[in-house]
């Protein structure tokens, strides 16, 4: 694995980028080329999609609604917010319940008729959010429902609903992004992940050769 390739900055420009994988591509050693071509052409890939435009990360919005979502019912039934059974059921994806767990669900919110509204409105944002592959025609209608539901949520009394709709409101672009297109940077990510796995692990290294190898050996 090439050294420099760890001091990549994914909010520099295209153009810095660029220059950084050409400068270092010259400085690579004979037994480093099938990594560093391989995490290079990632960073090619990131630099054209972030010339095209910004995407977001696919799974941390769905994160951020149900943070909102449980801050929110923390505030109107502080004691069964704190029953791991239930919490459990908010979290998840209605689809992912079994019919048990629907009618257990469902009984607790038929008594609360607000948060039944609140649950089944973040239900709606968090499938909204999951779409993909799509073209610009199916976009059209994705980009109103997204947009009354940001202003369904500016307008909401609740503080944390109020967050959420200012938050996804200066993302809506980048949500519309990951709509059309699904590259990211998750190769290069996941190869960070194990470099830093790879240290802590080891509780670090004196000698920087043993860490090339094992990079080397676990990331290519």
């Amino acid at each position: 694995m090439c050294v420099p390739f760890v001091l990549v900055q994914f909010h520099r420009s295209p153009q810095s980028l660029g220059d950084f994988v050409e400068y270092h591509s010259r400085s690579v050693k004979p037994e480093q080329a099938p990594v560093y071509n391989n995490t290079a052409l990632s960073v090619r890939r990131g630099i054209r999609m972030t010339a095209r435009s910004r995407a977001c990360d696919r799974g941390s919005k769905p994160r951020l609604i149900n943070h909102h979502f449980l801050g929110c019912w923390r505030d109107i039934d502080p004691t069964a917010s704190k029953n791991r059974g239930l919490l459990s059921l908010m979290r998840r994806h209605r689809r992912n319940l079994k019919p048990v767990q629907k009618a257990k669900l469902q009984a607790y919110l038929d008594a609360l008729p607000a948060l039944q509204i609140i649950y089944r409105f973040k239900q709606h944002v968090c499938y909204l959010l999951l779409k993909k592959h799509r073209t610009r025609k199916p976009c059209v209608p994705l980009v109103a429902r997204l947009l009354d539901s940001v202003n369904q949520l500016r307008q909401a009394r609740l503080p944390q609903l109020v967050q959420l709709g200012e938050t996804l409101d200066s993302w809506k672009e980048e949500i519309a992004t990951m709509w059309r297109f699904t590259r990211n940077n998750g190769i290069t990510e996941g190869f960070r992940n194990k470099m830093e796995t790879i240290t802590r692990q080891a509780y670090g290294f004196r000698n920087f050769e043993n860490y090339r190898l094992r990079v080397k050996v676990l990331c290519s």
